[in-house]
């Protein structure tokens, strides 16, 4: 006589080809799944920027109170940036130069953000070896072209931050900015 047992056997309320071993592995993958999820979440968040890092990431600051002709100094990513007011004039002497005599050409309207040409917003490091060019102060010297001055090598930047003499290779940058609105910048 032949076996006509069912391959599966099926048990009161199960469905066939259900056992109670297959609930039992499926439940240990389940269980085994999470818990390996769980393990490395840490290692994996560990990962992200510290909070201290992402504050530094960017900075607001207020140009309200910051009359023509002066500037100040605030602090993104461990550097000092200035943010100085031109004055008409500065802004003409920037426009009006020869880009052809520059060594590291940029039109001052590159350099600043459209209807706000009077706000310049720089990197206040030297490009050359890093040093903190003078000339956010009213009594600071500003070279020849009323820019910055770099004492330590002689490197002299225009009012538009760019580099007119001495050493250094480059304009001062521009860091990545935008106004939030008429009186506050955010660097970053």
């Amino acid at each position: 006589m032949a076996n006509t047992a069912p391959a599966h056997p099926t048990h009161a309320g199960g469905a066939a080809g259900e056992t109670r071993r297959d609930f039992l592995l499926d439940m240990t993958v389940a269980t085994g799944v999470v818990g390996g999820v769980m393990m490395v979440w840490p290692l994996i968040h560990s990962m992200n920027p510290a909070a201290d890092t992402l504050s530094l990431s960017t900075t607001e600051f207020s140009v309200a109170g910051i009359a023509e002709g002066m500037g100040i100094t605030v602090l993104w990513r461990g550097k000092p940036v200035f943010a100085r007011h031109r004055t008409a004039a500065e802004i003409e002497a920037a426009q009006k130069v020869n880009l052809a005599e520059l060594r590291d050409p940029a039109k001052d309207a590159d350099r600043v953000k459209k209807d706000h040409e009077n706000m310049l917003v720089l990197v206040g490091v030297c490009t050359h070896l890093g040093c903190i060019p003078l000339g956010m102060k009213p009594t600071d010297p500003r070279g020849e072209f009323g820019g910055w001055f770099c004492p330590c090598h002689g490197s002299e930047y225009d009012t538009s931050g760019r580099i007119r003499r001495g050493p250094a290779p480059a304009n001062l940058e521009v860091p990545p900015y935008s106004f939030v609105n008429d009186t506050t910048v955010r660097v970053g």
